[in-house]
C-alpha cells in the first residue's frame, strides 16, 4: 500500500493513496444524487410535520381547534375549544370575530368526537336562528 503525505498538515499524517482517481462526471452525479436525497428528506419531514400537526401536540395548550368550514374563498368559520367553552369564530384576512359562545356539554355530551355532519347541521340551525 502506498502512502502520500499532505504537507499542509502540521503532523504530516499519512493518507492512503487512492487506487483509481474518481472521474469528474461520476463525482458530479454522486453529488447531485446526494443533494436530491437530502432535499427529499427535508421536504418529507416538513410534510410529516404539517400532516400530523406535531406542533399542536407538543404545545399541549388549552386551545384546540375542533372543526372548521370554508364559507368563501378566504373566509372560514372555526369551532375552538377553550377549557369547557366552545367559541364559534369567523376568520377572514385581517379580521377575526367571535360569532357564538357556548358550553361544551350543550351539543355533544361527554368527550364524543364531532362528526362534520353534526357540526354542519348545528351550524345551519344557529345561522337560521340569527337570520
Amino acid at each position: 500500500m502506498r502512502f502520500r503525505f499532505i504537507p499542509a498538515l502540521a503532523l504530516a499524517i499519512p493518507v492512503p493513496a487512492l487506487a483509481a482517481p474518481v472521474q469528474p462526471a461520476q463525482g458530479m452525479l454522486q453529488m447531485l444524487f446526494g443533494l436530491i436525497i437530502v432535499l427529499g428528506m427535508l421536504i418529507g419531514a416538513a410534510w410529516l410535520l404539517k400532516r400530523f400537526s406535531i406542533q399542536q401536540k407538543i404545545s399541549g395548550g388549552t386551545i384546540k381547534v375542533i372543526a372548521g368550514a370554508a364559507v368563501g374563498q378566504r373566509e372560514r368559520i372555526v369551532l375552538v375549544e377553550i377549557g369547557d367553552t366552545w367559541l364559534l369564530v369567523g376568520v377572514a384576512p385581517g379580521h377575526v370575530s367571535a360569532l357564538h359562545t357556548m358550553p361544551k356539554a350543550d351539543i355533544f355530551p361527554g368527550d364524543m368526537p364531532i362528526s362534520e355532519k353534526k357540526f354542519s347541521s348545528w351550524l345551519k340551525q344557529v345561522l337560521d336562528k340569527r337570520a
